[in-house]
This record gives C-alpha cells, sequence and structure tokens, in this order.
C-alpha cells in the first residue's frame, strides 16, 4: 500500500504539522472534516438500533453502569467517596516518598487567618493545585507546604471585639488572638481539602509556630548586621484608629475621601537677596499656599518653590493684593479666585533663594523658601507648604536643610501642648482642622477654602483615615536594596509579563520600610533598651539567644520569661554590656509583611531532614525538601502564585528579604493574578449582595432551587477556564455553564465506557500499524493534543486546556470519529480486528481526555477511572502517570491519506445538504498520481460496501476510478475540488484534483445495521448475515 511507501521516502520523520487540504479557489467547500451527515443520519445511530427487532440484541451497544449525570446529594456524596475511596489525603505523602528525577516547588503563600474562606482563597488555591496535581502526573515530586499569616492587628481587633485592648496583659491579648487564628486556621483548612487541593494537611505553616518565629529572628540579625535595618525618628504613615505605625502595603486608598483644602498666605517677610531692588517697589507681598491637611500648617518649618519653573507676583483685581505664585498656575487661580490677577513682575525660581514668610498663625516663627525637586504644578500654586514631621518629601527637605522635625501630633491623631492651648487636644482631622481654618482666618491669611475629592490612604484594617507622623521606629533601607532587586528580577519569570512593570513601579516609591508595629500580636522585635539613655541593646548574640528561646518555646517567652533570662550573664557578657538591671525589654512588635516575607527562610532554607532522628519536638522537624534543593545551599520555590495585591507586599517582601540575606530572589517565576468579582464585574460586598461563598456554591444554599448545590468540581472548572491574569467572574451563569460543560463531558466519557464494556486493552488491544487508518488517525490527533495541552498546564494557562479539550471532544470526537466508527462498534464481530481496532482506540482516548482533565477534575478523573478497563483494582489516576501518547502514532502519509478523503467525503456532503449519506453511492474519480495511490490505501479494490474509504464517506457503496464515467444517470449530483498533498516540509508537494459522483442507492437498507447495503429489503447485508450466523 502507499502509506507503506511513504513512510520510506519519509525514513526518519518522526513528527508532521498540522497539514489540511487545500481545496480549489472556485469551489464552494466546507474547510472543517467535521461537517455532519443528514438528520437521519449516516450509520447505525443508537436511536436506530434500539427500537424493537429481532436483531436487537445482536447489536454491541454501548453498556455502562457510569451515571450521566449527577446532581443534588448524589453528586456530594459521591464526590467525598471519591475522596475517601482514591486517598485524595494520601496522595502528597504517597509522591513525596516516590522516587522523581525532578522535583517542583510551588511555595504557599500564606493565606490571612483572619475570616472563613471565600472565592478569593478558591481562585488562589485551587489554580495552584491544578499545578500541583499536574507535576504529580508527570512524574515529578512537588514541594508545597500549605501556610497561614497568624499575627497582625486584623486578627487582634476581630479576636478581641468590643473588649478592646483595655484591661488586658500582652499575653491575655496573644492569647485570644491565638485562639481566633488558630479558629480561621481550622475553617479554612476544611475548606481546601473539601476543594481537592493537594496536600498533607497534618503539616503546615503557622507564622505563630516557634520554629518559623526563630527563622524570622536570623533573617532580621543577618539584615540588621548588615546595617540594612536601623532605628530612627522619621514621619510615617500613622493610624489613630488603630495606634500603630503602617507600611505602604497595609494602606488601602479611598478615591473618593473628601478633604478640607485651603489657599493660604504667607506674608514675606526677607524678600530674596536677587529681587531685593524690585522688592523696595512692589512693597508688602505674600506667598500663596495651598494645602488639603490644614491641621499641617502648625508644623510649617518652609515654603518650597521649583528652581527651574518661572514664577510671578501677580496683583489681584479686587483688592490689590500681591501674592506670589508660579506663572504657569495664574489663569487657573484667576478662575478659582474669581477674579483678575495681573503679572507685576516675573522671574525664575532659583531667584527666590533666600526669600524669609512670616508663618501666618504663629507670629514670632520665620520660615524659610527652599529649592525642592518634588514641587509640581499640576495641582495648587506652585509653592507648597512644608511640614517635615508630616510628609516625606518633607522630611527629606528637612534632612537636607537641617530644620526641625517638630511633632504637634500624639499616637491618638490629637494635637498636642506643643501645639498651644486653642489646638491642645483636638483631633487633627476633625476639630483641630476647623481650629487651623478659623486661626487662618483670624490672621487674615485664609484666601479660599473648598472641599477635595481625592485619593488618601486608610488602615486597611479599620478602614478609617491615617495620617503621617514623625516617630521613633526600626526600618529596613530598601533603597540600598532597591538596585540588587530590580536585578535579580530580571532572571524572574512573570506570568503576565506586564506585571513586571507594576512591581518595579513598587520598589522605586518605597525608599524605606517601617517594621515596627505598636501592639502585642506579633514576633517581638528582639531589643532592649537601656532605662537611662535609651539605647537599643540588639547584636547577634543577644538576637541568637532569643531566637532559640522561641524556638523552643514560642515567642510569648518574650511577656512569660524573667528578663535575666532572656538576656542571660553570658550574653551580657559577650555583648560587652552592662547588668541586666539596667535594660527594660522593647514593646514593638514586627510587620506581618515582615513574618510572611521570611517564610522563604523558614519553609525553603531550614527544612533539611535529619535522618539521625525519626521525629523531634520542633514544630517544624517534619518538613523535607526536595533533594535538589537540599542540594542547593540557598534553595528557591519553582513559582510563587498570588492574587494582583501582592505585587506590593509579600511577592516584594519575599524579595527584598531575600536580596538583603542571599542576594538572590527566592522564586524563579512569580505568577499574578487577578481578584474574584461579581458577573457584572462589580467587587464583591456584603451590601450589594453579590458575594459568591464557596461552601455555597458546592453545598448548596438554602434554596436548592436557587442556589443548587454544584459539588468541587465545578468550582475547580470555574478557575480553570477564567482568564487568571485580569478580574475573575463569578455567579450562577458562570457557574451553570461550568456545570453544563462537565455534564457534556461526562456524556462523552460515558460513551468511551459504554463501548469499552467487556474490553481489556492489556490483551485485546491492536498493535497500531494494524488499525484501521481513521483508527491511526485519531492516535495522531491524540499525540497532538496531549503535546498542546501539556504546553497549555506548563505556561499556567488552564483556559486554553478547557478550550482545547472543549474543540478535541467537539471538533475530533464528537462530530468526526464517532459519528463515524458507530457502525463498526456496534454490528461488526464483537471480536473482529475492525472492532478491537477501535476499541483501543476509544480506551486511548478514554485514557488521554480523563488524564487531560484530572489536574482540573480530579473527582470526576478518579470516578472514570473507577469504571475504565485496563488497570488493577485499588489502583488510581494520580498514582499512574500523564498521558501515554507515542511519537510513533504521528506517522508520515497517514494525516494526508485521511484528510484528503475527509475533503472528498466534504464535497460529496456538501453536495447533498440536509440529506442522509448513507442512501448514496459514490463515484469518485482522482486523477493518477499520488492523491489517488493515498485513496488506493484505504480501498483496495474498485468498488466496495465495506472499505475504510466507505467508511469515511459514510455512504453506502464507493466506487474509485480515476477517470469519471461518461454515462452517469441523470440524477447524479457532482461535486469538484483539488487537494494539496504536502510531506516533508515540501519536499513531497502534489496538488491532485478529484470530482464526486453521488447517486440513490440502488442497494436497500438492511434490518440490523440500517445501512443500505442489502440486496433485497427482505434480507441482511452479507456482513450482517456473518455476524448473526456466527451468533
Amino acid at each position: 500500500m502507499l502509506l507503506c511507501r511513504i513512510v520510506g521516502v519519509c525514513g526518519s520523520v518522526a513528527r508532521w504539522g498540522s497539514r489540511r487540504g487545500v481545496l480549489h479557489p472556485g469551489l464552494s467547500y466546507n474547510l472543517s472534516r467535521c461537517q455532519s451527515v443528514g438528520s437521519s443520519g449516516g450509520t447505525a445511530q443508537p436511536s436506530a438500533v434500539q427500537g424493537k427487532g429481532k436483531y436487537r440484541n445482536s447489536v454491541l451497544l454501548p453498556r455502562t453502569d457510569f451515571p450521566m449525570k449527577l446532581t443534588g446529594q448524589k453528586l456530594l456524596d459521591r464526590e467525598l467517596e471519591i475522596q475517601q475511596l482514591c486517598g485524595f489525603s494520601e496522595l502528597y505523602s504517597w509522591q513525596r516518598e516516590r522516587k522523581a528525577k525532578k522535583e517542583y516547588c510551588l511555595h504557599d503563600g500564606p493565606p490571612y487567618a483572619n475570616g472563613d474562606p471565600h472565592v478569593g482563597h478558591a481562585l488562589n488555591k485551587i489554580l495552584k493545585d491544578i499545578r500541583n496535581r499536574f507535576e504529580v502526573l508527570r512524574g515529578r515530586q512537588v514541594h508545597y507546604i500549605p501556610g497561614w499569616d497568624c499575627h497582625g492587628l486584623p486578627i487582634e481587633i476581630k479576636a478581641l471585639g468590643d473588649l478592646g485592648t483595655s484591661g488586658l496583659t500582652p499575653l491575655q491579648i496573644r492569647q485570644k488572638a491565638r485562639e481566633f487564628a488558630e479558629g480561621a486556621i481550622s475553617r479554612q483548612r476544611a475548606a481546601f481539602q473539601r476543594w481537592g487541593v493537594m496536600a498533607d494537611w497534618g503539616k503546615c505553616y503557622c507564622t505563630f509556630d516557634g520554629e518559623y518565629e526563630a527563622s524570622q529572628l536570623r533573617v532580621f540579625q543577618e539584615m540588621h548586621s548588615k546595617g540594612l535595618i536601623y532605628q530612627d525618628y522619621k514621619p510615617v504613615f500613622w493610624s489613630p484608629s488603630s495606634g500603630t505605625a503602617l507600611a505602604e502595603a497595609e494602606l488601602e486608598y479611598n478615591p473618593q475621601h473628601v478633604s478640607r483644602a485651603v489657599y493660604a498666605t504667607f506674608p514675606v517677610k526677607t524678600p530674596p537677596p536677587k529681587l531685593a531692588t524690585a522688592a523696595e517697589e512692589w512693597g508688602s507681598m505674600a506667598v500663596l499656599v495651598w494645602t488639603t491637611q490644614p491641621w499641617t500648617l502648625p508644623a510649617n518649618q518652609a515654603v518650597c518653590y521649583m528652581p527651574n519653573a518661572q514664577y510671578s507676583l501677580v496683583k489681584r483685581g479686587d483688592n490689590a493684593q500681591l501674592l506670589l505664585v508660579a506663572t504657569e498656575r495664574i489663569a487657573n487661580l484667576a478662575a478659582m479666585l474669581g477674579t483678575q490677577l495681573d503679572a507685576v513682575g516675573s522671574f525664575t525660581g532659583s531667584e527666590l533663594e533666600g526669600g524669609v514668610c512670616q508663618h501666618p498663625t504663629i507670629p514670632d516663627k520665620e520660615v524659610p523658601l527652599l529649592p525642592a525637586n518634588h514641587v509640581t504644578m499640576g495641582k495648587g500654586t506652585g509653592l507648597v507648604h512644608t511640614a517635615p514631621a508630616h510628609g516625606m518629601e518633607d522630611y527629606s527637605v528637612a534632612s537636607h536643610f537641617k530644620l526641625p522635625v517638630e511633632c504637634m501630633v500624639d499616637e491618638e491623631g490629637k494635637f498636642t501642648e506643643l501645639a498651644g492651648p486653642e489646638l491642645q487636644s483636638l483631633s487633627v482631622m476633625d476639630e483641630g482642622t476647623d481650629t487651623v481654618i478659623s486661626m487662618l482666618k483670624a490672621a487674615g491669611a485664609l484666601v479660599r477654602e473648598e472641599d477635595c475629592v481625592h485619593s488618601y490612604p486608610y488602615d486597611w484594617r479599620t478602614k478609617k483615615p491615617v495620617i503621617i507622623r514623625p516617630s521613633k521606629q526600626w526600618f529596613i533601607n530598601t533603597a540600598s536594596l532597591k538596585d540588587k532587586a530590580k536585578d535579580v528580577l530580571q532572571k524572574v519569570q512573570m506570568m503576565p509579563e506586564s506585571a513586571r512593570g507594576s512591581l518595579l513601579a513598587m520598589l522605586d516609591r518605597r525608599t524605606y520600610w517601617c517594621i515596627s508595629r505598636q501592639r502585642s500580636w506579633g514576633v517581638p522585635i528582639p531589643v532592649f533598651y537601656h532605662k537611662e539613655t535609651g539605647e537599643p541593646l540588639i547584636n547577634k548574640h543577644t538576637v541568637s539567644h532569643v531566637a532559640k528561646l522561641f524556638a523552643e518555646k514560642g515567642s510569648d517567652c518574650w511577656w512569660e520569661l524573667p528578663l535575666e533570662t532572656l538576656l542571660p550573664p553570658q550574653v551580657l557578657k559577650k555583648s560587652k554590656a552592662g547588668a541586666v538591671s539596667e535594660y527594660e525589654r522593647g514593646e514593638d512588635v514586627l510587620d506581618i509583611w515582615f513574618d510572611s516575607g521570611v517564610s522563604w527562610a523558614a519553609v525553603l532554607q531550614d527544612w533539611e531532614p535529619d535522618s539521625s532522628s525519626e521525629s523531634t519536638d520542633s514544630p517544624l522537624s517534619w518538613f523535607s525538601l526536595p533533594s535538589a534543593l537540599t542540594a542547593e545551599s540557598e534553595p528557591r520555590a519553582d513559582v510563587y502564585v498570588e492574587g494582583k495585591d501582592q505585587l506590593g507586599g509579600w511577592f516584594q517582601s519575599s524579595l527584598l528579604t531575600s536580596v538583603a540575606v542571599r542576594n538572590k530572589a527566592p522564586y524563579k517565576a512569580l505568577v499574578v493574578h487577578g481578584f474574584a468579582v461579581s458577573e457584572k464585574g462589580e467587587k464583591m460586598s456584603k451590601s450589594l449582595g453579590n458575594v459568591v461563598d464557596p461552601d455555597t456554591v458546592i453545598n448548596g444554599g438554602e434554596d436548592h432551587s436557587v442556589s443548587p448545590p454544584y459539588g468541587a468540581d465545578v468550582l475547580r472548572w470555574w478557575v480553570a477556564e477564567s482568564n487568571i491574569f485580569s478580574e475573575v467572574q463569578i455567579g450562577p451563569n458562570a457557574l451553570t455553564s461550568a456545570q453544563e460543560n462537565i455534564n457534556k463531558l461526562r456524556n462523552t466519557l460515558r460513551f468511551l465506557l459504554g463501548n469499552l464494556q467487556g474490553f481489556d486493552p492489556r490483551t485485546q488491544a491492536v498493535d497500531p500499524k494494524d488499525m484501521y487508518y481513521i483508527d491511526q488517525y485519531l492516535l495522531h490527533l491524540l499525540r497532538q493534543y496531549s503535546i498542546k495541552v501539556t504546553d497549555a498546564y506548563s505556561q499556567f494557562d488552564t483556559g486554553r486546556v478547557i478550550r482545547l479539550l472543549q474543540r478535541f471532544i467537539t471538533r475530533d470526537l464528537s462530530s468526526f470519529y464517532f459519528s463515524i466508527i458507530k457502525d463498526r462498534l456496534y454490528c461488526d464481530p464483537e471480536d473482529s480486528i475492525g472492532r478491537r481496532s477501535c476499541q483501543t482506540v476509544l480506551e486511548e482516548i478514554l485514557d488521554g481526555v480523563t488524564r487531560s482533565i484530572a489536574p482540573v477534575l480530579p473527582h470526576l478523573a478518579e470516578e472514570v477511572y473507577l469504571h475504565a478497563p485496563g488497570h488493577d483494582e485499588g489502583e488510581t489516576l494520580f498514582r499512574s502517570g500523564w498521558i501515554k501518547s507515542s511519537s510513533v502514532w504521528q506517522k508520515p502519509g497517514l494525516e494526508e491519506a485521511v484528510e484528503g478523503a475527509c475533503a472528498i467525503r466534504d464535497s460529496f456532503l456538501s453536495s447533498i445538504p440536509g440529506r442522509n449519506s448513507a442512501e448514496y453511492d459514490l463515484i469518485i474519480a482522482i486523477e493518477p498520481g499520488l492523491f489517488f495511490e493515498l485513496m488506493e490505501s484505504l480501498q483496495e479494490e474498485p468498488t466496495s460496501s465495506t472499505s475504510q474509504l466507505t467508511e469515511l464517506m459514510m455512504s453506502s457503496r464507493t466506487t474509485l476510478v480515476s477517470d469519471m464515467p461518461r454515462d452517469l444517470p441523470s440524477d447524479a449530483l457532482t461535486s469538484r475540488g483539488s487537494f494539496l498533498i504536502n510531506l516533508e516540509g515540501g519536499v513531497i508537494r502534489e496538488e491532485s484534483s478529484y470530482s464526486v459522483a453521488a447517486m440513490p442507492s440502488s442497494l436497500s437498507r438492511c434490518h440490523r445495521c440500517r445501512r443500505y447495503t442489502s440486496k433485497s429489503p427482505d434480507c441482511l447485508c452479507p456482513r450482517c448475515q456473518n455476524v448473526v450466523a456466527g451468533n
């Protein structure tokens, strides 16, 4: 046959790309090989052969007890049964113990232990689990330890409720917070297990574990010894509602915040020297400033200008007042003030140097005019009021020009006595602002007051505004780490790539990181202070000793143990410090972003298995790294997978701490997914009533007619088919669609299982070289499918996995292969080579499709595997490997033969729209050449009703000739086309024309197979006669 000759010609060709038939441009032609036949069908359909008749029992219809659909409580019970039967809870430990050549480490970013599981958790955990299960199937040893972020104010606030911290000791606060966090962890863990997330759930990490806290202190000490952690008095974001300093990552910005902005004047007391002569003619003048925070004006130390900008002295048209403003702001200011502003003189900003102004509300206070780079012209007057105690840029100006940093605001956000009797004890954001504005008005310095809607930072825990105030805190010098961090990021793969720019921009904005918090529920900063001088005592000796205590007893010992135990004589001696009685322990705790940001050190770096002991009291003693990671002195995770909010959070804190200690990123790749939102694209909110509870999705709501139980696999399908790199919508429509898609998949799998009843691939499989060409072709398509699916999983593109699956099932199977093989499958002898060939391919398809969707739908996959033939009882899919496709399935010339026949078939079907193809005899004429010989491979005899070519045509009988007969019947329907054969990248290339004549069949319909292949109406076709006689 020609295919054998083509194999010889192509020699070492192992695989061909997609080569579709090319038709003559003038022919109207359906390019899909999957064009369906007429409504009555072209082969024996189930509906046809299930009718009453004496041959019914001789037809091999599908038989399986695999249910077509599972709903309601039966679905929920079945999923839980599958988890139990198939060892979901033991899978992680099993794969950790098996031998593997490669490891895959996905480091789990710890979710916050402050509430019930939500759809954001589902999106994140299921996405991770899909990848981990894929890697297990591929034979890799997966390293995945779930964790929880357990410290911080949100937990403290929820744990204490209305009680607050009043009257409670730190240990009492910590006990209540720990109990609350443990409860949240328990609920979240149960939900993650129900979703089918693979892990050893008895061995998780928590940031309140003593061993974890000890690792955290070791990182702290390493950074402190390098001078990267220091104590300083500088402005920080401060939350009066929480009573603590905050880092940038702990802020939420409210774009609708309303501030009372003011335009105020600072009278010029000493004109700039370069403008002294002109100033004598101008007379009295004032600098005009604009601020959205009037409460900061009492702390003003300077007015800043842009050195290279143009400034003008303008005269108001309504009262002749002289005001100094930026030239490009004159038009806007005139419109705002509702008066003409006439320029009296203009000059550059640098000429303002040396000028001195009078403070508007403090008579004896003078403030200089100073140059600054942070001055902008987008809003205001081009001259910036500068209060070093209440602004980061202001503080930089003060540091450069040695200005005082006076703080007049306490920890509750109220003015202190330094602000004067009029302001003392007033809340700066409320009545304090009112009073400052009144003072400006009384001094004649208030030009205008207005409401300003703008973005303003809020405490992410209490949802209340924060302020900037100076405080003595502990900081990380991120400015010295940024360049190295940017450098190592270039070697990190980012998905999507656009996330890289966001992460770099956030790094640029972060000049320092405040890591101290004035709370009780956290890891204590291991510092002691001299009672008289206030000098901190902290070094490798003190920190190492405290870390050892934390590892043994947990960080509660910071408050439980006497100072003599925390600071013993030998540590004092090594530290060259005085007596223990001269010191007191610090009260601040570490920022929770530092807590979670050092998880690489606690979870990756410190997990060295101890072969000398099977057990230990250490909370993290059961952790172990894959051999490839333990061999690496400074291991890294293959990937971190979290939401886009972590670009300024965990991704960044992990990067900075790892770069500080190890000079490298803790991850090789970052996957940044979007947030779960409603179907309308809105943020989920109880007030909007659009919150989707994953527990309700799985188990249903109170009214199952409104909120039916979908089970865990529907939730997992929703994650998989979504575009995770944008906002991910969820709601009734998305869930119903997911359920319908899974049911369609079930039906396909049920068809496959039903037709494999009694088939054992271990003893009855047909070798690919002996198969029908259409069967070999499906193996070829299965091979292509498996390669594409594997690539999609590797790229975290689960949406592409779903699309590939649906296309393969719809286009290649249901609309093409299944419609062609049903006659052979149902009506051929049970043990015939043709039927066994078909069953061999169906088993490979069942196995390949089931494995390909197993990472997404583990419950369904294992359920199918329980019914599938060819493996021992008790064996599970996830312990048996990935898709077992073979490169030999991609046979040179096979694709051209089958797709050439499909091109002819489509021409034929397009000539009989809406009619039954089985009612027609065909004459196919192809000019001599390679294409003709390919078709001869499918039909050796000139005319046949049982050839592979006839099966592909789905006709009654097919005749293959090189020239179309001249004496065609008058009712013959003809069509023409051409097909391009392209082998070996164009080395073998030939375009051939063909023509098709379709005529109503002269044969009768067989009562058994329903094909028009019988010689008379009252007898069976030869094939069916032999089968019935054999039975």
